[in-house]
């Protein structure tokens, strides 16, 4: 089987999170500066698309050259073997960025790009004249430190779009950095799991999708799927067994909460629209008023950031809450993401464990609280 170079691409903070996704699929990967690169097959970059929760994209690497010239990229990217992914009737966008390069034209860059494909195809299918009217095909040319790489963008609509959330409340979590959320925190299938403001039900949802072994990918299409000379049966049956693979018997112990009832309204249409009716519970309820019965468990929310001067006060005084929230389920971690410098401040102590994300354009920290700690080794005499 030919092996391909791909990369999946990843938040800033969330490559190595997708490299271990990788591993866990079967496939060697290393973690880099925007995601991980693996070696596979067109069946095993389909397999990635439909299960990798925390990647934004799957591309093939057409080819890497240096390029410090227009002619140098011309020639470059005319020498790349286009024609084994675009046909006569091939729509092929080009998209293009440019980072401490000589080239820093992204506008000349993509057409002299889009032009040196033009004119290997026309070698190729012997034809001056392209209309684009099939399936399409997203090229990317990218240059970094006068580096060309060209890539194919296997995934079209970017990973996070899972296809069950098509209401969005006030300051959503992308999906995919929910799913990270939910692994990176001390949850596991199992455990107790409360969001005490759901918002619209992304985190627990993705969690219940993994307790569920629900391929993220399950109900949507990806562009391979219409790229020339894919294994089309293959794929097929890839998708059968993530069908049978998916229970939702399986998940227990997930619950969310939110003092909007609209916002609950919309969780509820997600978790359906999920394929995970009556798996989580969400409730319309104040955080301030949680009281679970459980001994041990985990608590994992998204609160508000207090971006706004005016909110500020607001969130700072349901950070304190949050705090009294863990100091009354002692048997419990607290795990929140938050872009506000005086979060532990506010929560009454300082967090076990920190890691830094961004959520949207906001850069963020993922602290965890009750962790328990190691115990000291007793002193030799």
């Amino acid at each position: 089987m030919t092996q391909y170079e791909w990369i999946a691409t990843a938040a800033f903070g969330l490559e190595g999170v997708v490299a271990r996704e990788l591993e866990h699929l079967g496939l060697r990967a290393k973690a880099e500066n925007g995601g991980a690169r693996f070696h596979a097959g067109f069946e095993d970059a389909m397999r990635a698309n439909l299960w990798l929760r925390c990647a934004d994209r799957v591309l093939l690497v057409v080819g890497r050259f240096e390029a410090r010239s227009f002619e140098e990229l011309f020639e470059g990217v005319r020498a790349l073997p286009w024609e084994d992914f675009i046909g006569e009737h091939t729509r092929f966008p080009v998209s293009g960025k440019c980072a401490r390069s000589q080239l820093m034209s992204v506008r000349d860059c993509q057409a002299i790009t889009k032009k040196a494909i033009v004119e290997r195809l026309k070698g190729r299918y012997r034809t001056g004249w392209f209309e684009e009217d099939g399936e399409t095909v997203a090229v990317d040319v990218a240059l970094h430190g006068d580096v060309a790489q060209l890539t194919l963008d296997a995934s079209g609509v970017a990973l996070n779009r899972r296809g069950y959330r098509t209401f969005n409340g006030e300051a959503p979590l992308r999906e995919t950095l929910a799913s990270a959320l939910v692994s990176l925190s001390p949850w596991r299938p199992g455990m107790v799991l409360h969001d005490p403001m759901c918002g619209t039900g992304t985190l627990v949802i993705e969690a219940a999708m993994r307790m569920a072994n629900r391929a993220p990918g399950l109900t949507r299409e990806f562009a391979i799927e219409s790229w020339r000379g894919m294994p089309k049966e293959a794929f097929a049956s890839l998708r059968s067994e993530a069908r049978e693979a998916f229970d939702p018997a399986r998940v227990e112990n997930i619950s969310g909460a939110d003092i909007d009832p609209q916002a609950v309204e919309l969780a509820r249409r997600h978790l359906h629209q999920a394929g995970l009716d009556r798996c989580v519970r969400f409730d319309v309820a104040d955080a301030r008023d949680c009281r679970l019965h459980a001994e041990h468990g985990a608590f994992l929310c998204n609160p508000p950031y207090g971006e706004r001067l005016s909110d500020r006060k607001s969130c700072e005084a349901l950070y304190r809450e949050m705090g009294l929230l863990l100091r009354r389920h002692p048997g419990f971690t607290l795990s929140a993401i938050t872009s506000h410098p005086g979060f532990e401040r506010c929560f009454g102590r300082r967090a076990d464990k920190k890691r830094r994300f961004y959520n949207g354009r906001l850069e963020c920290e993922f602290m965890t609280f009750g962790l328990p700690h190691p115990k000291k080794k007793p002193s030799s005499v």
